[in-house]
């Protein structure tokens, strides 16, 4: 069954990004960025600051790349393969990804490092003028402490030329485990400020701080 899994999600990636990189009109892009926190979904992850480095090819809405950062205090060193299409149709907009986490898992953690394709997410996006709405669903966990196909992501957005805000839910088996809120000022294409929070901690006692990550981003292609 594991094999299977790994299958379909080293095949869905593979269509993708050989769908993402025609041979006429392809670009490739690459930005370093340094974060003073490695901010996921709502958490702090622990780490300290984080450095973080994209390089991805994309032509006529297609796209796939590879995105890798340090400042993951439990998992360690990240680095993740994407592909996405997305379009839009008047004030529409629509797309659908593929990503894969891996991670290198630091030692003396008790975690075997990720492979490509075992933990694997579906990430469907609609939109309407400043409104987007996007899913993040677990297709493939085969790993622990990612090893439940059950958890899902989704988040309801409102984005403007320098101002954005997020509303994002956790869910395991199709209910709230927390939720968060963030906003963010996008001084220019390289500095960003965000302040986020968890608002709903699903019972849990998590902790509730408020967090303010500082981006720096550097296109280097």
């Amino acid at each position: 069954m594991k094999m299977k899994k790994l299958v379909v999600a080293c095949a869905a990636l593979s269509a993708v990004a050989g769908f993402a990189v025609p041979a006429a009109h392809a670009e490739v892009a690459a930005t370093v960025s340094a974060s003073n926190m490695y901010y996921w979904r709502g958490y702090d992850l622990g780490g300290g600051a984080a450095l973080a480095a994209d390089v991805n090819v994309s032509s006529d809405g297609f796209i796939a790349g590879v995105w890798t950062s340090s400042g993951d205090g439990t998992l360690g060193t990240e680095w993740d393969l994407y592909g996405a299409y997305s379009g839009k149709a008047g004030d529409f907009t629509y797309g659908l990804g593929v990503t894969s986490y891996n991670y290198a898992a630091p030692k003396g953690a008790g975690i075997e490092p990720f492979k490509v394709g075992d933990y694997v997410e579906l990430i469907p996006t609609i939109g309407y003028g400043p409104l987007k709405l996007t899913y993040y669903d677990a297709i493939v966990a085969d790993h622990d402490p990612l090893s439940s196909k059950d958890y899902a992501y989704a988040t309801a957005e409102l984005i403007f030329d320098s101002f954005s805000f997020k509303y994002g839910q956790h869910m395991m088996k199709s209910k709230i485990t927390s939720s968060h809120i963030d906003a963010t000022y996008k001084y220019n294409d390289k500095l960003s400020f965000t302040v986020g929070s968890i608002v709903d901690d699903g019972g849990s006692d998590i902790n509730k701080e408020v967090n303010v990550v500082v981006t720096l981003t550097l296109p280097i292609l």
